[in-house]
């Protein structure tokens, strides 16, 4: 039952495949891959429309579709069932990465972790307030409800353009980034269940509030399995769309109550494999046909069901959902929202916006002030220290980087306009904001952030930044 590949499985050709499985994967999980496909939809919905498929595209996304049964069903269209749907999806993902931080990862260092939180803090107060003064210096031809719209960081799309600069941004930097953005989008979930709901129906708020009960339930019971979870979080996410609260809410609770802890003793796992493996021995034949091997077929899925409860549901639901998420749910998204019928517009009118003013001023502008500024004062005061690798230029290029707000600011901008030509101006501002802090942030870093030199033994990009 030992040795190489070949000899356990047989067959040079399972193995193979088995390695192209892997390959595959390593290609789903990077991150700026991911990025690119985003922003290959979002580039292909310009294109599109501006051309003949508009119309049909239009046509396609206003079709009524009806999700639930009985008195839970749900009436919307094909671009609400994206938007509200699943981006939920996107919300569970962002949800389990949340509990991930705060179970195992940077939150769950509060003095470790309040540096870039509060920095994020600092991030999102002065886009803010960059926006209302562009609006309210409008004298009301502005739109203060938009304020929101460009506090919001990207966490797919940055982080993948930070890959870009590989060792010229240390890990330490990386790690720094991810928190602040990870903190970002817990304001964001803050402010659009505040301020972006609809007048709250206190029956379905209601039921909403047994759903999330029953999955705190779940997890107090110790269930495992991710099917119940699933079963009632739909059920939730139908609640919170009838009550009025954003319904992609759902995602982020659904992933809290998700079990982070394996239903199998890890201390007595190598054991039990032992004896299962000797067990295994004991009842092959090498006389007999596999499928006439009922003891030892049996006992292998006995184990292999067992292997699979290894892995903590919070793990196995990240597995089930991130590349469906990363390769279908954000581009779609982007897709949909990116769409600007730009044919017939008043472009004098959209660059002189001050909706188009704010968004675009408060992203570039006031994502990098707040977040360099937050950090400067910090540390000035001695509250705290930058990590081990990290630098000024290289808060400078996280700032500049905070500023690609592409999927929240999007979603926030449906939420936040009901005049198109305000919903228009926002979106290209959100478009030109994000490629211009992307830009921004590539080429200071190029120039300000020396590149690391290797020296002897040294292992790789581990290294931080000399």
């Amino acid at each position: 039952m030992s040795g190489t590949g070949p000899s356990i499985f047989g067959e040079p050709a399972v193995v193979r495949r088995l390695e192209r499985r892997g390959a595959l994967s390593c290609l789903t999980s990077n991150g700026t891959v991911a990025a690119a496909v985003m922003v290959g939809a979002a580039l292909l919905a310009l294109v599109v429309a501006n051309t003949p498929l508009y119309e049909g595209v239009e046509w396609l996304l206003a079709q009524p579709l009806e999700l639930g049964a009985g008195p839970i069903t749900v009436s919307l269209t094909v671009e609400a069932f994206v938007n509200d749907f699943l981006m939920a999806v996107f919300f569970l993902l962002v949800g389990i990465e949340l509990k991930y931080e705060t179970t195992v990862g940077q939150l769950r260092r509060p003095r470790q972790a309040a540096l870039p939180m509060l920095a994020a803090v600092g991030g999102v107060c002065a886009p803010a307030l960059i926006f209302l003064a562009c609006n309210l210096a409008a004298g009301g031809a502005g739109e203060p409800r938009g304020w929101a719209v460009p506090i919001a960081t990207d966490i797919a799309f940055a982080l993948g353009v930070v890959s870009l600069l590989g060792r010229r941004v240390s890990p330490e930097t990386k790690v720094f980034f991810q928190t602040l953005a990870i903190a970002d989008d817990i304001l964001a979930i803050v402010v659009i269940a505040l301020f972006y709901g609809q007048t709250p129906d206190l029956a379905w708020c209601a039921a909403a509030l047994a759903c999330t009960l029953a999955l705190l339930g779940l997890n107090r019971a110790r269930v495992y399995s991710v099917a119940p979870y699933v079963a009632v979080g739909l059920v939730l996410w139908a609640c919170l769309y009838k009550s009025g609260i954003h319904a992609t809410l759902a995602g982020v609770i659904l992933a809290f109550a998700l079990p982070s802890r394996s239903d199998v003793r890890l201390s007595e796992l190598g054991g039990w494999l032992a004896r299962r493996a000797r067990d295994l021995d004991d009842t092959y034949d090498d006389a007999h046909h596999v499928l006439g091997q009922h003891d030892f077929t049996e006992g292998a899925w006995h184990v292999e069901r067992v292997m699979h409860h290894v892995t903590p549901p919070l793990e196995r639901m990240e597995r089930y959902v991130s590349v469906f998420v990363n390769f279908l749910v954000l581009p779609v998204f982007a897709f949909v929202n990116a769409e600007l019928h730009l044919v017939g517009e008043n472009f004098g009118a959209i660059l002189m916006s001050p909706v188009a003013h704010g968004v675009y001023l408060g992203a570039v502008l006031g994502k990098p002030i707040g977040i360099i500024g937050v950090t400067w004062l910090l540390v000035r005061l001695g509250f705290a220290r930058l990590p081990r690798g990290m630098d000024w230029a290289q808060v400078v290029t996280v700032g500049l980087m905070g500023g690609v707000g592409f999927t929240m600011s999007i979603l926030i901008t449906g939420l936040a306009f009901a005049d198109p030509a305000d919903a228009i101006a926002a979106k290209c501002a959100i478009l030109a904001a994000s490629v211009s802090s992307a830009a921004l942030g590539l080429v200071f870093a190029r120039c300000a952030v020396p590149r690391p030199s290797r020296r002897k033994g040294d292992s790789g990009p581990g290294q931080g930044v000399s």
